[in-house]
């Protein structure tokens, strides 16, 4: 019986996620910054190329997956 109960706050913490992704794919593209293009991402562009690193992207990543992680982690005790 414990199993059940494990696996439905699985399941909402499961569903909370997907509505997130599904609301920012939905929406993202109304949103006043677009994600990969952050006021900081390093862009350097060369007369015979150019470079582009997505530091602010990583670092926003990070903590969203850090959060998301920390709460799971939560449900789970």
């Amino acid at each position: 019986m414990e199993s059940l109960h494990e696996v439905g706050k699985l399941l909402l913490v499961l569903g909370i996620v997907l509505v997130v992704v599904g609301a920012w794919f939905a929406f993202g593209g109304r949103l006043p910054f677009r994600l990969g293009r952050l006021p900081g991402d390093v862009y350097y562009h060369g007369r015979r190329g150019s470079f582009y690193f997505p530091i602010v992207t990583c670092i926003l990543a990070s903590v969203v997956l850090t959060v998301i992680f920390w709460v799971v982690n939560l449900f789970r005790r």
